[in-house]
């Protein structure tokens, strides 16, 4: 088919985790979006968004005490993996107010920065939901997806991305009892690079070995990594953009422990791992064409355009459209590539041998895993904007020189404080169809 997203407390020894707070009800934003034919016949589908656990306030679940403030666990809140997994509580979201979260119809618009009483908030992470309690998915081989972006305002050093990842439909509540709040609010979010920055994993919460980061206020590592075969339809900003496919050893989500998750460390510590963080990916301007897509350039950035991704068996293509006009994404100019554009069984291995990479992907199954795990089973959309804190900014696809244009980039806290208060993310009209 063709789909078109018109932008008891103790039980069996367990301890109930990622319970519900009762300070603010959950209502989820609108959004509604198209599912279609291969013959252009569509029904319109009254979707909505969920805000993933990771941005919610955990507090007591008797009280508005804290259990995470800032980048860190509140020994006042909870002092221990088991305390913390029974005793706190996800609350419901302000979407507007608290997170700058807007849908009107089909349009989504995203905030990077958003001001609220005495805090404030950077970012956002959503899930596309079938119902109040589970998240929408789609399942990919063979369907098109195509949605409009407004990316005039993002910036080098953030991203604007729409990926899917093989998270439980149901927030992982059926896998791990002790998850009570499900993917109404946001839970049992995992991805490629295995993250350890989320706070609850596998079922508990991820407090044993915290390290709070350096260079972000609001995030840390623990012991435990979330992992999943993960498909980036889109990471970018208005200055480059890459898509990228990324597989795992095991499939659907897992967890990993800190020593094999290595994924989410630095680069050059970076070993086999459970998934292939770094992943397959197709970027124009790395592939040698570098006035293709940016501010006054083919595809010009300070306007609105349209995403349009194909999913087959063999191969992943994209093309863009802006006013009327059908813009392919350019081939390769290295002689070594294959000459077509997008992601295939050979572009997947020829492009490591080029750029003298290793190749994780054949290590942990290549195309074959690809297709089974990413084209075959069904996948959750998440759609967020994040700043990167790491230097260079955002290496996979603007930065280097290789991977984008880097215009002047300023530290994180002087984009969070200026000029990122005017950053949005708007998701508009967006579809995915049946080839």
């Amino acid at each position: 088919m063709h789909w078109s997203l018109l932008t008891s407390p103790l039980a069996l020894g367990l301890a109930a985790a990622q319970q519900v707070g009762k300070y603010e009800n959950e209502i989820h934003p609108t959004l509604q979006w198209s599912s279609c034919g291969a013959d252009g016949s569509c029904k319109k589908v009254d979707g909505g968004v969920t805000i993933d656990a990771d941005f919610r306030w955990l507090h007591r679940v008797d009280n508005p005490g804290s259990c995470f403030d800032g980048n860190t666990w509140n020994d006042r809140g909870c002092d221990s993996v088991d305390n913390c997994t029974a005793n706190c509580a996800l609350e419901g979201a302000d979407y507007v107010r608290s997170y700058g979260v807007k849908t009107s119809a089909d349009t989504l618009s995203q905030r990077f920065r958003t001001n609220f009483d005495f805090a404030y908030n950077v970012g956002s992470r959503l899930f596309l939901m079938e119902s109040q309690h589970r998240y929408q998915t789609f399942t990919l081989r063979d369907n098109e997806l195509a949605f409009d972006v407004d990316l005039s305002t993002v910036e080098c050093g953030i991203n604007s991305a729409l990926y899917f990842v093989s998270m439980d439909a149901d927030g992982g509540m059926a896998r791990y009892p002790t998850n009570a709040a499900g993917a109404e609010y946001g839970t049992g979010y995992c991805d490629a690079s295995c993250t350890r920055s989320v706070k609850f994993v596998g079922g508990k919460a991820n407090r044993e070995g915290w390290i709070p980061s350096e260079t972000d206020e609001f995030s840390g590592k623990g012991n435990l990594g979330s992992c999943c075969p993960q498909f980036s339809v889109w990471n970018s900003n208005a200055h480059s953009f890459s898509m990228s496919s990324h597989v795992c050893v095991k499939d659907g989500p897992h967890v990993c422990s800190a020593g094999d998750c290595l994924y989410n460390e630095p680069y050059a510590e970076r070993g086999p791992g459970r998934c292939d963080a770094t992943g397959c990916s197709y970027n124009p301007y790395r592939m040698g064409n570098k006035e293709f897509y940016g501010k006054g350039k083919t595809v010009d950035t300070a306007q609105k355009f349209t995403v349009v991704t194909q999913f087959t068996a063999t191969k992943v293509t994209q093309f863009l459209v802006q006013n009327n006009t059908r813009f392919d994404i350019p081939a390769p100019t290295f002689t070594d590539l294959p000459r077509e554009a997008g992601l295939s069984r050979d572009m997947c291995v020829k492009q490591f041998d080029l750029f003298a990479e290793r190749d994780i992907m054949s290590e942990l199954g290549g195309w074959e895993h690809h297709q089974s795990q990413l084209l075959d089973q069904p996948l959750v959309m998440v759609m967020s904007i994040g700043a990167d804190v790491s230097t260079p900014p955002f290496l996979p696809f603007d930065g280097l020189g290789v991977y984008g244009a880097l215009v002047e980039y300023q530290v994180w806290a002087d984009r969070v404080d200026g000029q990122s208060l005017t950053v949005h993310l708007n998701i508009l009209h967006a579809f995915i169809m049946n080839l």
